[in-house]
């Protein structure tokens, strides 16, 4: 595979969401995920604004009002729900499972793009599917009860599948428009519907003043603050931008290089344990994705 732009945004924010799931760990559970990310996309709104300002200016282009909905639900599932819900899995089962999990985020891709787009799964693509489950089931089947509760280990596995799920779903949805409309435009639309339907959530729970309250509390911001720039405003735009200049499937299959790197970092930099479980899951997970994609 050549190394464009696409491929290079790729595999650069396969590289920067790494460091931002590490430092979100590294947090701890100062700040609950549903806080957590409602800072981390408030963060790069406001740092994707400016950004926008210099480069394509403040005019709104020509966007349909079915483009402007669809980016804006697009937003809110794929930053507001999954972000969400990726981090409670990752304060559940630790940064190395997440990543392994996360594996399922280019099938997913792939089986949405045969019921949007028509595409057809082949037997070597169905194949890779089961190679994936295979991995993510060794890494995360209870080997040790005190290494980490077998509810948490549960809950963690279903909302780091739901949220890429939906983190799928959101980037299937926006991908004609990434292709067709200004980027950072696209981006920042995407944002707003994340930080709005958060926003209108925390209206019809009441949820403000208490919000509010554990944000005046101390924070590990030296880890929150650095982990938020890169998640949201680095990693995100990075990964659009692979999306916008190589095909889905081949953005997807680059951006699975994340989760080695998750799993290497989580060892190097938080101590998890990195046995052969997780060594082979990893192998099992980034074999199933390869042959899926490139069958």
């Amino acid at each position: 595979m050549a190394i464009g732009w696409g491929e290079f945004f790729a595999l650069a924010s396969a590289f920067s969401w790494a460091w931002a799931i590490i430092l979100f760990r590294k947090a701890g559970d100062a700040l609950p995920p549903f806080e957590l990310n409602l800072f981390k996309n408030l963060l790069g709104f406001s740092l994707v604004l400016p950004t926008l300002a210099l480069v394509e200016g403040y005019q709104l282009p020509a966007f349909s009002l079915e483009e402007i909905g669809i980016t804006l639900v697009s937003g809110f599932l794929g930053i507001a729900v999954a972000d969400t819900w990726y981090l409670r899995a990752l304060s559940l089962m630790g940064a190395s499972r997440t990543g392994i999990v996360a594996s399922l985020l280019s099938p997913f891709v792939v089986l949405l793009s045969i019921l949007f787009l028509g595409e057809a799964l082949r037997g070597w693509q169905l194949a890779g599917f089961v190679l994936v489950m295979a991995g993510i089931l060794l890494v995360t089947w209870r080997q040790n009860r005190r290494e980490i509760d077998a509810a948490n280990l549960g809950k963690g596995v279903f909302y780091g599948i739901a949220a890429v799920f939906l983190m799928a779903i959101g980037i299937v949805m926006v991908k004609g428009i990434l292709e067709t409309r200004p980027f950072l435009w696209t981006t920042e639309l995407r944002l707003v519907g994340g930080v709005a339907g958060m926003l209108i959530y925390m209206a019809l729970r009441g949820q403000f003043e208490t919000v509010r309250q554990r944000f005046m509390q101390p924070q590990p911001w030296r880890y929150i603050v650095p982990a938020s720039v890169l998640g949201a405003y680095i990693s995100m735009m990075m990964w659009l931008a692979g999306y916008k200049f190589i095909t889905a499937s081949e953005a997807s299959v680059l951006n699975e290089t994340a989760n080695a790197w998750i799993v290497l970092l989580a060892w190097l930099v938080l101590g998890e344990s990195i046995g052969y479980r997780k060594v082979i899951g990893l192998l099992l997970t980034s074999v199933g994705v390869i042959i899926m994609l490139l069958a």
